[in-house]
């Protein structure tokens, strides 16, 4: 019998960690059965590098989660051929009913519940083989098995649970803190964001005595989710649920570690040949990156020519020229002025277009292979819109103007014009990062730019109908 797609997820991480059965698809790669893997330290880094393994895949943050399907849902892209099968197309259209949706969606649920499981195995297990982990290490990795949690948990709360001012006592998405073949009931809303804080605060805890990147180490823990991409993403938890106090307080323990540098325009409009790779992503700004290895394909597939227009995923030209307001100074915003680029009469998005190879070694020189998990400009734009009066916050918003090279607003605009602005720079900001779409949602849009007039329950994506046909406790 058919069993559902959250224990489907979970009985495949079992079934890893069973026998001589690999854990995960890791580099280096292991054989080793549970028993073996969880008596060294090594077998326990093995196991963490296989979660950030998971949330690389296609399935996750190497393209559903964020170039790819959530992007489509944002309506970042605009290539629909009624007489063709486009990419994303009936994701584009919003048609939640559709195969193409529904597959969608059961990939990212069944995918994150079983990354879920897995760090959930690593929690126990720091527990049950404490004996062989230094204290540095037991806090490290368990710190950081505990956040992925709550990173989970939460983006899947984000795309499947009601919006927290109407919905935070319904029903939304089961929280698994433990591996087994149980069909959790659902928690609610309040409930996710309750349980994925309390993680939170314990993996704060943990990480910021042994944390590298506090006292030194800052590139190389930038694709961990670390002590500041903690501070980082309790910051976007306490927004979504109203708590504007503890979200600005978060986000200036990020900001003002001064641990992150805005790019410059030398490194965001550098000609990309030999050494000197044009820094797309803002590298030194990514508090959490995830690193994609063969991200190639995908950004080939997606935002690479392909004989037509309408087999790729872009805006018009016209679009893009609406989105970063050029008619309003945006020509030299380096969103718009070292993102953009034509090929074949078309233009694309080369946010993650790439310089390097899928076998090249990480290196200083090494910008690409990246998604975004939390940026700087995110905390800045958490602090304007929780600040005490418009004139504070848009002091914040201009502090991202700036580094993007456009001029400032000015400090007498209204809340309401603050907070179109800052929607404004959600939309330039975020742009085939996965993100927006969740924006709109939690801030209510009657509209996503460039979309339809929006129902609020069109923000929610259904629950794939696996789960709901045969875990009962979704039943009123």
């Amino acid at each position: 019998m058919k069993r559902t797609t959250l224990i489907i997820g979970i009985l495949a991480i079992v079934a890893m960690f069973s026998g001589c059965k690999k854990f995960l698809d890791v580099t280096p790669k292991t054989s080793l059965s549970e028993e073996q893997l969880f008596t060294s330290e090594v077998g326990f880094q093995q196991a963490l590098s296989g979660v950030y393994g998971q949330l690389a895949s296609s399935k996750l943050y190497g393209d559903n989660l964020s170039m790819g399907f959530a992007s489509a849902l944002a309506q970042n892209y605009a290539t629909i051929d009624p007489a063709s099968s486009v990419q994303l197309q009936q994701t584009q259209l919003l048609n939640y009913a559709s195969t193409e949706v529904v597959s969608y969606t059961d990939s990212i649920w069944s995918a994150s519940y079983s990354a879920i499981a897995a760090a959930n195995k690593i929690i126990a297990n720091t527990e049950a083989n404490r004996s062989v982990l230094s204290n540095n290490s037991y806090a490290l990795l368990r710190g950081e098995a505990l956040a992925l949690r709550a990173f989970l948990h939460f983006d899947l709360l984000r795309m499947f649970g009601p919006e927290y001012t109407a919905g935070a006592n319904l029903k939304a998405i089961p929280y698994k803190k433990d591996v087994n073949q149980n069909a959790n009931p659902p928690a609610t809303t309040a409930e996710v964001v309750k349980f994925a804080l309390a993680d939170l605060k314990e993996a704060e805890s943990l990480l910021l005595p042994v944390d590298p990147i506090v006292t030194s180490d800052l590139r190389a823990r930038r694709n961990k989710l670390n002590y500041y991409g903690v501070k980082a993403l309790e910051a976007r938890i306490m927004l979504y649920s109203g708590d504007n106090t503890g979200a600005a307080a978060a986000a200036n323990v990020v900001i003002s570690s001064g641990k992150y540098a805005f790019v410059t325009q030398a490194a965001a409009g550098a000609v990309s040949s030999g050494l000197t790779v044009r820094d797309r992503l803002y590298f030194n700004e990514q508090v959490f990156m995830i690193r994609v290895r063969d991200i190639l394909p995908t950004v080939q597939r997606y935002f690479r020519f392909r004989g037509a227009a309408s087999q790729t995923l872009t805006r018009s030209a016209a679009n893009f020229s609406t989105l970063y307001e050029t008619n309003n100074g945006g020509t030299s915003d380096f969103r718009f002025a070292f993102r953009l680029e034509q090929e074949g009469g078309v233009p694309f998005p080369s946010k993650f277009w790439q310089a390097s190879s899928s076998t090249t070694p990480i290196t200083d020189n090494l910008l690409d292979q990246y998604v975004p998990g939390i940026r700087l400009s995110e905390m800045y734009y958490i602090l304007a819109e929780t600040a005490s009066t418009p004139a504070i916050g848009v002091s914040y918003l201009n502090t991202v103007r700036l580094n993007r090279g456009i001029g400032v607003l000015p400090n007498t605009i209204t809340a309401s014009t603050l907070k179109g602005e800052i929607t404004k720079e959600y939309q330039k900001e975020f742009y085939a990062e996965g993100q927006l779409f969740f924006y709109y949602k939690r801030i209510k849009a009657s509209r996503m730019q460039f979309g339809p007039a929006m129902a609020q329950s069109q923000y929610i994506l259904p629950i794939p109908p696996s789960e709901l046909q045969f875990n009962p406790n979704y039943a009123n």
